[in-house]
């Protein structure tokens, strides 16, 4: 077995039953060869980015550890988002399942459509908020730590889901 790494993954959804879509996905990644589910935050409602004329989003992060590549990783997280009907539109469309490899260790990367630690997640309450939940200390790279980032994202609406 080679080396073990540490991954957090968001969770988002905002169509066909998106805590339905979230909770699926946290089975599935549960279950994917070569990783350990460590940690799971609560569901948080948020109000949509961007095109603000749809409906609100259901998010949640996860920390797991893990054997595969980033790349492996991140083909597997894509197969099921297709699997939950993922149509890749236009950017800040609706989804049925977003899945984002925010941070894979302390690696940095720019290629092959992996882009770690995830560009815009320091910027995002829905992100950060479940993030802190399951991590408190946590430092983004390059950034600083998400509770110092989570006070810069206070206007932005996000509720803990009543489960």
């Amino acid at each position: 077995m080679g080396p073990i790494f540490q991954v957090f993954i968001a969770l988002g959804s905002n169509l066909e039953d998106p805590v339905f879509q979230v909770r699926k996905a946290l089975d599935e990644i549960a279950m994917l060869p070569e990783n350990n589910l460590l940690a799971c935050s609560s569901l948080y409602r948020s109000a949509p980015i961007g095109k603000c004329d749809q409906p609100d989003f259901i998010n949640a992060v996860v920390q797991i550890e893990t054997t595969l590549s980033p790349h492996n990783l991140l083909k597997a997280l894509l197969q099921i988002e297709q699997n939950h009907g993922r149509v890749r539109g236009l950017p800040n469309d609706p989804r049925t399942l977003d899945l984002d490899i925010l941070m894979y260790d302390k690696l940095e990367c720019n290629k092959h459509n992996l882009i770690l630690p995830h560009p815009r997640m320091h910027q995002r309450a829905f992100v950060l908020k479940p993030l802190m939940e399951i991590s408190k200390d946590c430092i983004i790279p390059g950034r600083g730590t998400v509770a110092e980032l989570l006070s810069a994202c206070a206007e932005q609406r996000l509720e803990r889901e009543q489960n």
